[in-house]
């Protein structure tokens, strides 16, 4: 667990969460605590793997080969008893230029996208930036816990949507789906043909009493439907080596797919660094992993404890997965604007802004907790003297 209680100088690394502050944030006196990605070094096992690569110094062209496309698989089987071929893969520098592509293989402008909101703000841009429509199904916060309303996701389905974006586990709010909820969602777009498009990157990141499904795992049927998006950049800090996969079943899809990334100058290879790092991760970062899940769990716990104990204003959302907390600060009385304002301004944290997520999070904002715990405890200290001033 040491290797998490690091503190790390990120500054001038180019890091877009330490070094992109007055940019985002127009000012640099702000704790980062936002965009996705950890404040700890990926394990040794693939550091090593780079420094090895580096040291060969010579770094042409390169194929993803079985050994790479083998640790997928058995990562796939092994954490969540998903059995995929490895002729299922295509290969790409991001699961969000996956979806761009995705969503100009198959549908067409003006076609109808859902998503469940509030969710991942590149969703939008996913659907917008190519002339298909958002939909939206609002998740349903009840006793400080998400749900789905099928009710209205079914409605909207038969209104014509053309795919159904799933984020799970769900960032911003932190659900794991469970298996029966994943059925019916998958049931429902069987019936009205809508094609899922699953983006499980964060799969990895769920707490020990809770499981990540593979919703194209569920059957053949399912999986002949979904086109599912992952990575090892969550999981293992490794974002910036521009490393994700797609698994898609069936072949008619796959290779529609394969030929929209051809147009677009995509041809399922990685940089030589991310493919080396994927598989060193995958065959090697298991116990790292695990003794992260620890101390995610450990954190979230921390910071509900803490807000729930010296504020009133402040409550954790029951996440079940994710480094990503999502915060209710609805009892602050602030719009989102005065939301923003006050957390920069006055505890000087600098989170990603709820309403970026979806009109539904005006009132939230998302912290994330990838960091030591000396991090953690002064962003949190920040936030609880602030509103007590306020107050």
């Amino acid at each position: 667990m040491d290797n998490f209680e690091v503190l790390h100088d990120r500054k001038n690394t180019r890091s877009v969460k330490w070094d992109m502050l007055e940019p985002v944030f127009q000012t640099t006196d702000v704790l980062p605590m936002w965009v996705a990605d950890m404040d700890f070094k990926a394990p040794e096992a693939v550091n090593d793997a780079l420094v090895k690569r580096a040291q060969h110094g010579i770094y042409g062209y390169t194929i993803i080969d079985s050994d790479v496309k083998g640790s997928i698989v058995n990562w796939a089987d092994k954490r969540h008893s998903w059995k995929i071929d490895q002729e299922w893969l295509s290969f790409s520098s991001g699961v969000v230029t996956s979806l761009h592509m995705a969503i100009q293989a198959f549908t067409e402008p003006n076609d109808g996208i859902l998503v469940q909101t509030p969710v991942y703000t590149p969703f939008y841009s996913v659907i917008t930036e190519h002339d298909r429509k958002v939909v939206r199904n609002p998740l349903i916060l009840e006793n400080n816990y998400y749900q789905i309303d099928f009710e209205d996701f079914e409605e909207k389905l038969k209104q014509g949507v053309k795919a159904f974006i799933l984020c799970s586990p769900h960032n911003p709010v932190g659900r794991v789906w469970k298996k029966e909820e994943l059925s019916e969602m998958a049931r429902l777009c069987l019936k009205y043909d809508v094609l899922i498009l699953a983006d499980e990157i964060h799969c990895d990141l769920v707490f020990s009493e809770n499981r990540h499904i593979p919703i194209a795992s569920l059957s053949e049927e399912i999986a002949d439907q979904t086109i599912t998006f992952m990575a090892p950049s969550k999981t293992f800090n490794l974002a910036g080596l521009d490393a994700s996969y797609v698994i898609t079943a069936n072949k008619e899809k796959r290779e529609k797919l394969d030929a929209q990334f051809g147009k677009q100058g995509f041809h399922n290879m990685l940089n030589t660094m991310g493919n080396t790092a994927l598989e060193a991760a995958y065959t090697h970062g298991e116990a790292w992993l695990e003794e992260l899940l620890a101390v995610l769990k450990s954190h979230q716990e921390y910071v509900t404890e803490m807000f729930a104990a010296h504020t009133k204003e402040l409550k954790v959302v029951q996440a079940e997965g994710t480094y990503l907390l999502w915060i209710d600060c609805s009892e602050l009385n602030m719009d989102s604007k005065e939301l923003k304002k006050f957390m920069i301004e006055q505890a000087k944290v600098g989170l990603n802004t709820g309403v970026d997520y979806g009109v539904e999070g005006g009132a939230f904002m998302r912290m994330n907790i990838a960091c030591p715990r000396e991090t953690l405890e002064d962003g949190v200290n920040r936030i609880i003297e602030a509103v007590n001033i306020r107050l």
